[in-house]
């Protein structure tokens, strides 16, 4: 009975921050959506794009399930995955997505907790694993990434918030107060 309770919970949770993740995309231009906002090229399409990849493997290869999207081999690694090339839609990577979501629900669906997986990428001893860890990982991995596009969304035009039905309008001068006493307790212990 606890099984289902936990797998039930993560699954759900998963679905939630899959969600997330996505309506970050939301209202945004093309190169808004695509552009690098930080020092190492992070940008929003590009978390969708990866965290894409990082399902289609956990839930498939490690099962023996292989994913139903062209994925290059783990070993040929190369950071394609973090960002959208010029041939790419915006499209295209959410319908990926999607796609993934339902092949990942099914190995999730189909096998039991204890379902034995294997990462071939993991050290070991930790390689030989199960489902219960796989969607613990999966889904630190999904809310780190929608956390980040959290934070480039907020640089790109102010919008915050964890789910569309939760956003509020964006009061500046709230905002503007907020942080200027954030940044005066910062400056008063500095110069402590």
């Amino acid at each position: 009975m606890i099984d289902e309770f936990a797998k039930d919970n993560l699954h759900g949770r998963l679905r939630r921050d899959r969600q997330a993740l996505l309506w970050k995309l939301d209202g945004l231009s093309e190169y808004d959506a695509r552009r690098p906002l930080t020092a190492t090229g992070t940008n929003l399409l590009g978390l969708v794009k990866h965290v894409a990849a990082v399902e289609a493997r956990y839930f498939g290869e490690v099962f023996g399930r292989p994913s139903p999207e062209p994925l290059p081999r783990w070993q040929d690694h190369d950071g394609s995955d973090l960002w959208a090339s010029e041939g790419e839609t915006r499209d295209q990577i959410i319908e990926s997505y999607r796609r993934t979501w339902e092949h990942s629900d099914a190995t999730i669906s189909e096998l039991p907790l204890d379902a034995p997986g294997h990462v071939p990428w993991w050290p070991e001893p930790w390689s030989d694993t199960n489902l219960f860890a796989i969607m613990v990982h999966v889904l630190a991995e999904t809310v780190r990434h929608a956390g980040h596009a959290d934070i480039l969304r907020e640089s790109l035009d102010g919008r915050t918030g964890l789910r569309a039905e939760h956003e509020q309008p964006i009061d500046e001068e709230a905002r503007a107060a907020y942080r200027a006493k954030i940044e005066q307790a910062a400056r008063s212990a500095a110069g402590r």
